[in-house]
């Protein structure tokens, strides 16, 4: 088997930043940052989102407000901006 032609396979620890949650796992991701964790030094990655406080997982699904979007472009711009008024008329 040919020598360097795989990456550095380690353990990392991973920071969710929005619920501060930080876990062990192995990957071969690049980062410049580390942390003491578990009396230990590893390379840090930083993600906004994981099992931890993703809204699927967590059963807190956050409901988002659709209605009126389209009313509030149809005030905005008109009849200029909509394909089915120009169509229509």
């Amino acid at each position: 088997m040919k020598a360097d032609t795989h990456p550095d396979y380690r353990e990392v620890v991973f920071h969710d930043l929005s619920c501060d949650f930080k876990f062990i796992t192995r990957s071969t991701i690049g980062t410049r940052e580390k942390i003491e964790f578990n009396g230990k030094e590893y390379p840090l990655v930083k993600i906004e989102v994981s099992a931890e406080s993703h809204p699927f997982y967590t059963g807190k699904h956050k409901i988002v407000d659709t209605a009126g979007r389209v009313e509030k472009f149809r005030q905005k711009f008109g009849s200029v901006g909509s394909k089915t008024a120009v169509a229509a008329g």
